[in-house]
C-alpha cells in the first residue's frame, strides 16, 4: 500500500502538480514521479503517511484537514507484484517545495496536467490520468515485458466507473469541476438542482 501526493498549484490556465525525479539507488531512478511513499507500519494510516512523506520529500507541511481523496489505483508492475496506491490532492500547504532528500531525488518542478514530462513512472502517470478524468478508482495492471516508464503504446490504465451519483451530493464531470473552480474558486459541495 502506498500514498501519492498531488500537490496542486493554480498558477495558470491549466492546473499544475509537483513532480520529482527519482535518483540514486532507488526503484525507477531517472523517472518523474509524484512525491510518494509507503506506510511506516500498522500504526500509520494513509493520511498520516501522506503528511509525513510530504514533509520528508518536499519540506512542505500539510494539515491533515487539507488532504482530499483523489483516486485509488490497483496496480501490478511488470514483475507481477500488485499493490494499491492512494492518490491524495492537496491545494493548501505551508513552506516552499524543495528537494529534501537529495540522495533519492535530483530534480523537482511543476508540470501541467496536460503536459506531464517524460520519462515518467507508468503507475504514477496512470494515477494522474485517472485523476484528470475525474475517476475515483482505476486499475493499472502491467504485463511482463512492459517498461516501468510510461509508454503510450502500452497504456494499461482502465477507469472503473462510479456508481450513479445520487440526486444530491453527486460530483459533475471533471471538466465541469475544472471550469467552475477556475471561474469561482474551490467547490466544497455539489448539489443537483434538477
Amino acid at each position: 500500500m502506498d500514498v501519492h501526493l498531488i500537490l496542486r498549484g493554480e498558477t495558470g490556465e491549466v492546473p499544475e502538480v509537483l513532480l520529482s525525479r527519482r535518483a540514486g539507488q532507488v526503484y525507477a531512478a531517472g523517472l518523474w514521479h509524484l512525491p510518494s511513499g509507503h506506510l511506516d507500519g500498522p500504526h500509520e494510516d494513509v493520511v498520516t503517511a501522506l503528511v509525513r512523506e510530504a514533509r520528508e520529500e518536499t519540506g512542505v507541511d500539510i494539515d491533515p484537514a487539507d488532504v482530499r481523496a483523489a483516486v485509488t489505483v490497483h496496480h501490478r508492475g511488470p514483475g507481477g507484484a500488485s499493490r494499491t496506491g492512494f492518490f491524495f490532492e492537496v491545494r493548501r500547504w505551508t513552506g516552499e517545495p524543495r528537494i529534501a532528500e537529495p540522495d533519492v531525488c535530483d530534480a523537482m518542478g511543476w508540470a501541467g496536467l496536460d503536459a506531464l514530462p517524460a520519462p515518467m513512472v507508468a503507475y504514477c502517470r496512470a494515477g494522474l490520468d485517472a485523476y484528470a478524468a475525474g475517476a475515483r478508482l482505476a486499475v493499472h495492471f502491467q504485463q511482463p515485458g512492459d517498461t516501468i516508464a510510461y509508454d503510450p503504446s502500452a497504456d494499461r490504465l482502465r477507469l472503473v466507473p462510479d456508481v450513479a451519483a445520487p440526486a444530491s451530493g453527486g460530483r459533475p464531470d471533471a471538466r465541469v469541476v475544472e471550469f467552475t473552480e477556475r471561474a469561482i474558486g474551490r467547490i466544497t459541495q455539489w448539489t443537483d438542482s434538477s
